[in-house]
């Protein structure tokens, strides 16, 4: 008996409603996690909210991180009226619903259709301490990874029509993505490739549709780049070339990875392997799958994705500089490469006898039990140690019973005016005090250095507890300066330098 349509994805609303408590749970003492980067969201979402403009708490345009995020957050601060720090939690826990619904109603749509597998799915979903670190955070992969599973639907849609309506659907999704983070450009890479292989479309339709495609969905992330061109000169702010090169950004991946397996850190020094034999795989699968003209299926939008995103990432790192690799920069293509990895083995199943089926299945349901119950134990030891001090960051105790950080919520009439003031933590300074300083500049920009040098007088608000080695430090400082400690904590202290002497 076929059981009526409101009730095929229970389990997946079930899921989802699990996912929102879990967020809720791991919020609940301090609030969502605070970053630097969070910082720089909800300033401007503030900002358009109250000013209709695309600043960031320190006055300048937004230019390191594309607009649609804050713009997000903008509209839930306009309907809630409730701050967005203060909303992240229940934001962040409907986000995080989203996802695991999707996903569920996405499994739903395999052609194995395998309610067991559908539900160890869900489970690891939920249980992901991936996706947890996400939307415990006010991070833009809470919204971006969300894009990524409506991108398999929405693309799903486009496969079954192949209509001018759908692929426009399909280019606009696509188009928000990129202007959500800049990675966005992997769903273009995906979506292209996946028009190409497309077994359905004739060359003519097919040269057609990758054209608009293509066009459409770069449009508003050249919109935001021209305008970011025109606020500062610059496209995406300013970029230093690559030190670190592929083969270490493959190792950090494949940590990642193993991370994400639940595997003890002994199978590191295999990482590289580990990432290149996933990657590989799915790259195999997909040209087999080509080759074999079975390309018009939901798991090839599933793997396309995990494969382009997992190769596209790494390398990008050895062109442009930023953080290493961790499992924030990869959790986008968490979803798709859990599916990725797993789907191949329902479809083989559902070709077996019965008995075999059960012979087959059953390894692999202990496998992935195996998997989610160490994924669930480190969930219980992260909620164990963070019950006491909240999610690290600006939210958690080490900065909320921080006396340095009473005092400079208390005093914000201790500087002279007119004096700048600078900071190895400018975010902070505005998270606690709703006040301005400058960042310290980065001590490879030799040119701002210098002008830094080259001020008279200025105050120097110095978190001792923070290593931003990318900044100049205070030792570097004092070697050209002979700062006045005017207050010192054991968090941090505030200088002063006055060339004067007065």
């Amino acid at each position: 008996m076929a059981l009526p349509k409101y009730l095929k994805n229970l389990d997946s609303l079930i899921a989802a409603i699990a996912g929102f408590y879990a967020v809720h749970l791991y919020t609940a003492y301090s609030g969502i996690g605070i970053s630097p980067d969070s910082i720089m969201y909800a300033s401007t979402a503030r900002n358009i909210y109250e000013h209709g403009s695309l600043l960031t708490f320190n006055g300048s345009p937004l230019v390191f991180f594309p607009v649609f995020y804050p713009f997000f957050l903008s509209i839930a601060l306009f309907i809630s009226r409730v701050d967005t720090v203060t909303a992240a939690p229940y934001i962040n826990g409907l986000l995080f619903a989203t996802v695991i619904f999707t996903a569920g109603y996405i499994v739903s749509k395999f052609k194995s259709n395998s309610l067991i597998y559908k539900w160890l799915i869900l489970i690891a979903l939920v249980l992901s301490p991936a996706l947890l670190e996400i939307y415990t955070y006010l991070w833009s992969e809470t919204l971006f990874i969300l894009e990524t599973v409506l991108f398999v639907l929405v693309y799903r849609n486009y496969m079954l029509k192949h209509s001018m309506k759908s692929l426009l659907l399909l280019s606009l999704l696509v188009a928000v993505s990129c202007i959500t983070r800049y990675a966005g450009v992997t769903l273009i890479g995906a979506g292209g490739l996946l028009m190409l292989l497309d077994d359905e479309l004739v060359i003519r339709k097919k040269i057609q549709h990758v054209l608009i495609f293509g066009f459409s969905s770069i449009s508003l992330l050249v919109l935001n780049l021209i305008k970011n061109r025109l606020s500062t000169g610059l496209s995406t702010g300013t970029r230093e070339p690559a030190v670190t090169p592929l083969s270490r950004n493959l190792y950090y991946a494949g940590t990642v990875m193993c991370d994400w397996m639940g595997l003890p850190n002994k199978f590191y020094p295999y990482a590289i392997a580990i990432a290149c034999i996933i990657l590989l795989s799915l790259v195999a699968l997909l040209a087999w799958r080509a080759y074999n003209k079975k390309m018009n299926t939901t798991e090839n939008i599933v793997i396309m994705f995990a494969a382009f995103y997992g190769i596209f990432i790494p390398v990008l790192a050895s062109v442009s500089r930023f953080e290493p690799l961790n499992s924030r920069l990869l959790s986008p293509m968490f979803v798709c490469l859990l599916i990725a990895c797993t789907s191949w083995v329902p479809d083989i199943l559902s070709g077996l006898q019965l008995k075999k089926q059960l012979v087959y299945a059953i390894p692999f349901v202990v496998l992935m039990l195996a998997f989610e119950y160490s994924v669930g134990a480190t969930d219980y030891q992260r909620y164990d140690d963070e019950g006491d001090y909240g999610v690290p960051g600006y939210t958690d105790d080490d900065w909320n019973t921080s006396k340095f950080i009473t005092f400079l919520k208390t005093h914000k009439d201790i500087y002279k005016p007119g004096v700048p003031k600078y900071s190895d933590a400018d975010e902070a300074v505005y998270f606690f005090t709703g006040t301005t300083a400058t960042l310290l500049p980065h001590r490879y920009f030799t040119n701002t250095v210098a002008h830094f040098y080259g001020v008279k007088h200025y105050y120097l608000i110095w978190f001792k507890n923070l290593n931003n080695t990318e900044l100049i430090g205070l030792k570097d400082i004092q070697q050209q300066h002979k700062l006045t400690t005017l207050y010192s904590f054991p968090e941090g202290a505030v200088y002063e330098y006055n060339a004067d002497g007065k």
